[in-house]
């Protein structure tokens, strides 16, 4: 009986069994028609952070570690398995040129001087858009670190030496970025204030300091323009390197600032694996050579390293990706045009707004129609002017000074004659024979497709010169010859005319070295951006000389040059043409070779150039130099002898025709001054602490929150022109100030400005804040608020501009906090740091 109830037992519960299966069964196929078991990351619906959290847990240990380290160069490696997409990420802050001819914008310190936030995120929106119609997901700029000195390589890609003014141009650049679907990165994070030995030397830096003059820009780039990326620099901070620096990565950017996006580094800017990942850098760039798996997976096993940290790093990626439907969708957009339209008239506008008249004695300019012959001379004339490095952008067309004078002349002479030849004049003049004999003029070129010089030549050819463009020549013409990854042998013969000393001089991405009759007088063999190397020899005259020059692409497209000549400048010529003409325009400054990333310039001219500018301005009383350079520059030698000092910094593709509406009065110029100009380089308050005289690596910043007009402000010294400062062919008068503080912290501030003379113009009006008395040692004024406004001739306008709590605060390094102190404070209303027209005092609680 037991038994039998046991089997009828068993019988029901199998049977019951069946029906839960089946129930089961239909529950789930339920579940998987409706999605409920779907993969989360693959759900655009979704939210963000469940799809990356989902994500997370399907990634393996090993693709975690890949996913942090950077690969072939400029992309974030891509998991087919998962379905996440290779991340292409690209420079620059002036032109998106990894891909080839792009539109090249102004140089960014141009950009600043424009002064217009509005402009500025059209900038953004532009660079982002080129960046689609090239499939690029993140956009390796804005640059804003702060100007510290004029010799920094690196002051042409950044915005000058205010950090109100910059964060206010960066927030709106980044913004423009982003809603073009594109990520920006700002960087570089930070303290990055010079090139000379930059791998090497720290900023040492008070924490006050850091939060008033070399934060902010970050931290406005971070809370409000919710940058996607931040990238570290190449220096130490306080005695760490950035990529290490627990307090700049985990407790500034990552706590305090709530930065939820990637921190990467400057690339090859990482020096200690477990450290960097522990101090808080997510991706290292270009690749993982020390956050490397092998590496990071011993830390896990020590310990040394938490498995938390890593995952942090990797949903930091991936938050990325999928906050900004990279995963979802095409990044690249075949209807913008790479030659895009909107960003030529962008760039035409700002060289427009940025370009700053330092000069004008006796209104030279604009021309009077009684000018009927113009001299233009000097070695920026007819060629195009940039910085160099990475920002280097080879642009589609371009209008040099020369072009655009002749082109808006209208029946008056120009003669050009360059003084100092430029280098492309001097390549191309350059003359080389295959043989020793002179039969045959010349060059053999053998090409190799790889950056080694091994193996099998992929091309032998006879060619005049050396002169290859970002690949131009290379790629179109010859098959077999790879963009970059290159490398190319020359050999041959020159053959001097007469005996004489001549200067050799080698321009190029990446490496190349130099042997004349087998002794190597040019040795810059390495990975880097565009340098110009340049040696001289003593050479007999008819007597043969033999030539090879080696040259590699690893890191940049093929760019190579090769000059040589006698090494003495005969300015007779420019002397002559000077003296005939009615006005003489010198063309004169720095280059993509001499103002570039990783090494610092001079603070006086090229060689040359001081004593072509002096004798022009001898011949011709009527001179104007027309300036190229990323900051300050000295004009001691020539200033008082010129009528006029133009200052097109570097203006982009457009800035020949640019330059030549400022002249003829098209375009009234409106740029001012993001920088002071000191008179000379010893006048700067960071001249005794910027260059380690004592081998220690350690450069003080011991000017603290005084740099720039903070410190001419309470200095007898005073610049040679201030900061803010920008002349125009129009006049602007200020009046009819109202003030009103509407709360304990908020003030609201109007006035009037006329245009009162005879164009057209636009004027930057600039609020600075001082407080009469203060507990703590502060600067005399601060910038706090500015507006740049176009006003026809007779019109007037009412500018309004609100104060909050910030323009009145400072930081406590023993509070740790920014705070102000209540009491009477003084707003200063004017043109410039040094022009000021409108006072009011306030009293804020």
């Amino acid at each position: 009986m037991i038994s039998k109830t046991i089997k009828t037992l068993i019988n029901t519960m199998a049977h019951l069994k069946k029906i839960l299966v089946k129930f089961c069964a239909c529950i789930f196929c339920a579940a998987i028609s409706s999605g409920a078991f779907a993969q989360v990351y693959k759900d655009p619906k979704k939210p963000v952070e469940d799809r990356v959290s989902d994500m997370l847990s399907n990634m393996t240990l090993d693709e975690k570690l890949n996913y942090i380290g950077g690969y072939n160069g400029f992309y974030i490696r891509g998991i087919s398995r998962l379905g996440l997409p290779e991340i292409k990420l690209t420079d620059g802050p002036v032109g998106v040129h990894k891909d080839g001819r792009a539109i090249a914008y102004p140089a960014t310190i141009l950009t600043a001087a424009t002064w217009d936030t509005s402009l500025v995120n059209q900038l953004g929106y532009q660079l982002g858009r080129d960046a689609r119609a090239r499939g690029a997901h993140i956009l390796l700029a804005p640059g804003v670190n702060i100007y510290r000195a004029p010799m920094a390589g690196r002051s042409f890609e950044y915005m000058g030496e205010d950090p109100y003014l910059v964060s206010r141009l960066a927030v709106n650049y980044i913004k423009g970025v982003q809603q073009a679907g594109v990520v920006a990165t700002v960087k570089h994070f930070a303290a990055n204030n010079q090139e000379w030995d930059r791998n090497n030397i720290s900023s040492d830096i008070d924490e006050r300091t850091l939060q008033e003059i070399y934060f902010p820009a970050f931290k406005a780039a971070v809370m409000e323009a919710h940058v996607g990326a931040v990238m570290n620099s190449y220096n130490l901070i306080n005695g760490q390197h950035a990529t290490q620096s627990n307090y700049l990565n985990n407790v500034v950017l990552k706590k305090d600032w709530h930065f939820d996006g990637v921190l990467m580094s400057d690339w090859d800017a990482t020096y200690d694996g477990r450290a960097a990942a522990n101090a808080g850098l997510d991706l290292e760039m270009p690749y993982a050579k020390f956050m490397s798996s092998a590496n990071l997976l011993s830390a896990l096993n020590k310990g040394e390293v938490k498995q938390s940290v890593i995952d942090d790093k990797v949903a930091r990626i991936l938050r990325l990706v999928f906050k900004n439907g990279f995963y979802d969708h095409q990044q690249k957009d075949n209807t913008i045009p790479k030659n895009n339209p909107d960003g030529q008239k962008v760039a035409l506008e700002l060289a427009k707004g940025g370009i700053v008249l330092l000069k004008n004695q006796g209104k030279l300019l604009p021309l009077s129609k009684t000018v009927k012959t113009i001299a233009v001379i000097g070695p920026n004339a007819n060629t195009y002017i940039a910085g160099g490095g990475s920002s280097y952008t080879f642009p589609f067309s371009f209008i040099t000074a020369l072009q655009g004078i002749k082109k808006n002349a209208n029946g008056v002479k120009v003669v050009y004659v360059p003084g100092i030849p430029p280098f492309s004049d001097l390549v191309s003049n350059s003359k080389f024979y295959i043989d020793k004999n002179f039969r045959r003029t010349g060059l053999k070129a053998t090409y190799f497709n790889n950056s080694k010089l091994d193996g099998i030549p992929v091309k032998v050819a006879e060619e005049q010169n050396v002169n290859i463009h970002n690949g131009w020549g290379v790629v179109a013409e010859n098959k077999g010859v790879p963009y970059d990854h290159t490398s190319i042998r020359w050999t041959g013969y020159v053959k001097p005319k007469l005996s004489g000393r001549y200067q050799f001089t080698v321009r190029g991405f990446d490496g190349f070295r130099l042997w004349i009759n087998d002794k190597k007088i040019i040795d810059a063999w390495q990975d880097q951006g565009i340098t110009s190397k340049s040696a001289s020899m003593l050479l007999d005259g008819n007597k043969p000389y033999a030539i090879k020059l080696e040259y590699y692409a690893n890191t940049h497209p093929v760019d190579i040059s090769f000059a040589w000549g006698i090494e003495k400048i005969n300015y007779q010529d420019a002397i002559k043409a000077a003296k005939k003409a009615d006005i003489a325009f010198v063309c004169a400054g720095f280059n993509e070779s001499t103002e570039k990333e990783s090494v610092d310039r001079t603070f006086g001219l090229p060689a040359g150039q001081d004593e072509l500018i002096s004798a022009i301005a001898k011949a011709n009383r009527n001179t104007v130099v027309v300036l190229n350079a990323g900051g300050g520059v000295s004009m001691a030698k020539w200033i008082t002898n010129v009528k006029s000092i133009l200052y097109p910094w570097y203006p982009g593709q457009e800035g020949g025709e640019v330059i030549a509406d400022i002249i003829f009065g098209k375009t009234n110029p409106s740029g001012h001054l993001p920088i002071s100009i000191e008179k000379s380089w010893s006048n700067n308050p960071v001249y005794k602490n910027y260059y380690d005289t004592t081998g220690s690596k350690r450069i003080n910043y011991k000017e603290g929150v005084f740099l720039g007009y903070r410190f001419y402000d309470s200095n007898i010294t005073k610049p040679l022109f201030p900061f803010g400062y920008g002349l125009s062919y129009t006049n602007f008068s200020y009046d009819n100030l109202n003030v009103k503080v509407t709360d304990s912290t908020t003030v609201d501030i109007h006035f009037t400005i006329k245009n009162t003379g005879k164009y057209d113009g636009a004027e930057v009006s600039q609020v600075y804040v001082r407080q009469i008395n203060c507990p703590v040692l502060r600067p005399y004024k601060e910038l706090k608020a500015f507006a740049k406004t176009f006003i026809k001739k007779g019109e007037s306008k009412d500018i309004n501009i609100r104060l909050n709590r910030s323009a009145f605060e400072y930081y406590s390094a023993q509070e740790k906090k920014f705070k102000h102190d209540p009491g009477m404070f003084e707003l200063l209303i004017g043109s410039s740091s040094a022009d000021i027209s409108l006072k009011n005092t306030i009293n804020i609680k």
